[in-house]
């Protein structure tokens, strides 16, 4: 008995599908009446139409639309919460010969991802956006979206969305409408075998729009969302044709396509890696004195330093100097600066991190080998972060001796006094650093690594202040006298 199928699966999509989890390699796992797998439908039927399978690439980020590359059988990238439109821009300038397509829910896209969208529609980037619109997040239980109805209920509005105090549902074809670059923008939903029919015509055209390079392309999809929305499936399409359609009309709202000229992507920039490199980062000077540290033995694993004091110490500062001075040295560097809205006066703090070996994260919280305080209230706030092991330096002159474990040590300097006698209380963190290139030789350097050290201190203070002679023989006093005030 032969058998023939007449109307079968797109070959866009897998078959099976094995990325997805389970036993179950059929079928998709979207809840039952949920309107994905009726869109991923019409979006396969279009690419496959326009012939651009090999070269189309989907956007898809967290929220329901992450599935996607579980059935799509073209290239998939899935991103963080509402970054898709500029990874998609990145996508399709890195890659011209790409046509890439945006997925995304309306909280990912109207809420925390507006920003990527509306300014890739804006730019007009030649990409097409399909934006499922179920007026709640549906992924995460049901609970108040920028598309939510008011007087709606959901899991975080008990009560019914109030546009007193929750605002109005964001109308996004409406608002990108007011944008210039956009090319084709259109509402349609999947309530009916007509509204489908229509939805599919859009579907259609933003792929073909994608296919000619025409530019920006915006589908929105009024979708049903059953289970979260507490309704049987004939009940949704109704409240979407009755209600969400009233807040959301149905229609083509602009379509530049036939006007607009099939056009290009611009050629990609390729670069060799190590120029990518070199623009990244800035070069070692001919004339640097700093050694190759990445052999030292005691950079063969991480050397994590916490600095916190006031803003406006040369709190930061202290540990951009650090982290420049292993960049010089051919370590790996990381600095995390923290100061928030209390740069001038607040707290402030930086994590620096050198390596020879890759740094796991930027992060300082704890097992810190160096811990330098400037402030009682910095001191009061990160002493916990400081390894059973680890280094205390403090400006005494701010702060009385603190109480340390029975194997960290600590050691006092007052390097406000030192700074104040080169003339610039800004050189403060220079006398601190003087001083750690004798309290290191004490605790482990050699010989040839306080050399090293020192060198590489007036290599990155030379580099920071080239431009400013004065002040850069103000900081290299302060070291040597903060070096001077250690060995004493």
């Amino acid at each position: 008995m032969s058998e023939k199928v007449k109307f079968g699966r797109s070959k866009v999509f897998f078959d099976p599908f094995e990325r997805r989890p389970g036993p179950i390699k059929k079928n998709m796992h979207y809840c039952p009446g949920c309107g994905h797998g009726i869109l991923h439908k019409l979006i396969a039927e279009a690419i496959e139409e326009y012939g651009i399978q090999g070269k189309t690439v989907i956007i898809a980020p967290v929220g329901c639309a992450v599935f996607a590359y579980y059935y799509f059988n073209v290239g998939s990238i899935s991103v963080p919460h509402g970054r898709a439109p500029a990874v998609a821009t990145g996508a399709s300038r890195a890659n011209p010969d790409s046509f890439v397509i945006s997925y995304q829910g309306d909280g990912d896209l109207a809420a925390i991802g507006f920003n990527e969208f509306i300014q890739a529609a804006n730019r007009g980037e030649k990409i097409s956006v399909f934006f499922v619109n179920n007026s709640n997040y549906g992924m995460t239980g049901g609970q108040m979206a920028p598309t939510t109805l008011p007087g709606q209920i959901t899991t975080t509005s008990p009560y019914g969305r109030n546009p007193e105090t929750d605002g109005f549902p964001t109308k996004v074809c409406e608002i990108v409408n007011a944008l210039e670059a956009p090319v084709y923008i259109e509402r349609v939903a999947l309530t009916s075998t007509a509204n489908i029919l229509k939805a599919k015509k859009a579907v259609n055209k933003a792929i073909e729009n994608l296919r000619d390079r025409k530019g920006f392309s915006l589908v929105e999809v009024l979708s049903p969302c059953p289970i979260n929305l507490k309704m049987s499936a004939d009940q949704v399409n109704d409240f979407i044709d009755e209600k969400m359609t009233k807040f959301f009309p149905l229609g083509c709202v602009r379509d530049r396509s036939a006007a607009t000229p099939v056009g290009e992507q611009p050629p990609a920039v390729i670069r060799d890696p190590e120029e990518v490199k070199s623009l990244l980062l800035p070069g070692v000077s001919e004339n640097s004195n700093a050694a190759d540290a990445s052999k030292f033995a005691v950079f063969q694993k991480e050397r994590r330093v916490k600095i916190c004091g006031f803003g406006g110490q040369g709190v930061l500062s202290l540990g951009l100097n650090l982290a420049n001075m292993g960049r010089l040295s051919k370590l790996n560097v990381s600095w995390m600066p923290s100061y928030g809205p209390e740069q001038r006066g607040g707290a402030a703090s930086c994590a620096v991190i050198v390596n020879s070996g890759a740094i796991s994260s930027p992060m300082v919280d704890r097992d810190c080998d160096l811990l330098i305080a400037m402030t009682q209230t910095g001191l009061d706030k990160f002493r916990h972060v400081l390894g059973e092991n680890g280094i205390l330096v403090y400006d005494h002159s701010t702060m009385a001796k603190p109480a340390v474990g029975p194997n960290q040590k600590v050691y006092g300097l007052d390097a406000l006094a030192i700074a104040n006698s080169v003339g610039n209380p800004k050189c403060a963190n220079s006398a601190i650093i003087g001083a750690l290139s004798v309290i290191l030789r004490n605790n482990g350097f050699s010989e040839s690594e306080e050399k090293a050290f020192d060198a590489a201190y007036q290599d990155a203070i030379t580099e920071n202040f080239a431009a400013k002679p004065a002040v850069l023989k103000q900081n290299l006093e302060a070291f040597a006298a903060g070096k001077k005030a250690a060995l004493e």
